[in-house]
């Protein structure tokens, strides 16, 4: 994994920040999420495992092309479950199986134009000295009473993160199925600063709702990160070549 991105985006499609942000990982078996991945693509492991991240944090200024990113409708809390996977190309990536956001607007927008698979949710996002405490419950579509309450206290920062570290984090592309098209959509950021933390509470049930077994036991990995700037470029077909 390049703790860099491998590609550089000049003409944005789309900007945002993604600020405090949580990573919570556990082991899954890659056998048990290659059904839920796009076409083309099979489930990213290392050393043989693959993994399911729960990922909360603010989305900050979503803004397109150039243009100014809007301050309220895009920025928003957001949490989802996301699962990691490669293409034939060797296009490491992440899935997305949710994304609970707390504007309708763009959570309506993402679902009909990009078949994203966006959910209404209210949602709130605390911080408490080292603590930072994170909300969601699902309003629409469904199904109702999914939820997440997360609460992390932040350590130290991590000066050279280990190779699953940058395996979760380093991360520099979505894949994703657009009427029935399979596309990559790549993303550039500066390198992630990362800090290891402890998990105070996690109370979810989110990645049940979108369709992965219950997780057992505590998360093998928890991060912070303060957050970065986040440029996305146009979408690539299956054989690497942007849609016009």
């Amino acid at each position: 994994m390049a703790a860099d991105p491998p590609h550089r985006t000049e003409n944005p499609l789309l900007t945002q920040s993604w600020l405090d942000l949580a990573f919570l990982h556990w082991a899954v078996d890659p056998a048990d999420v290659a059904p839920l991945l796009p076409t083309g693509t099979v489930p990213d492991t290392l050393d043989g495992v693959s993994y399911v991240g729960l990922v909360a944090f603010r989305m900050h200024r979503v803004g397109w092309f150039r243009l100014p990113g809007v301050p309220y409708l895009g920025t928003f809390p957001e949490t989802n479950v996301r699962l990691y996977s490669v293409d034939a190309h060797g296009r490491r990536g992440v899935v997305f199986r949710s994304l609970d956001a707390s504007r309708f607007i763009p959570v309506a927008v993402a679902r009909a134009l990009f078949r994203l698979p966006y959910m209404w949710s209210r949602m709130t996002i605390r911080h408490t000295d080292d603590t930072i405490t994170y909300n969601s419950a699902r309003r629409w579509p469904g199904p109702r009473g999914a939820h997440s309450r997360i609460s992390i206290r932040i350590r130290e920062s991590i000066e050279e993160p280990s190779d699953l570290e940058h395996f979760l984090t380093a991360r520099w592309g979505m894949h994703s199925t657009f009427f029935g098209r399979q596309l990559y959509l790549p993303n550039t950021h500066p390198r992630w600063p990362l800090h290891r933390a402890d998990l105070v509470e996690c109370d979810e049930s989110l990645i049940t709702a979108a369709g992965l077994p219950e997780p057992v036991g505590d998360p093998v990995s928890v991060l912070y990160s303060p957050g970065v700037p986040v440029r996305f470029g146009r979408p690539a077909r299956p054989g690497g070549i942007p849609t016009p």
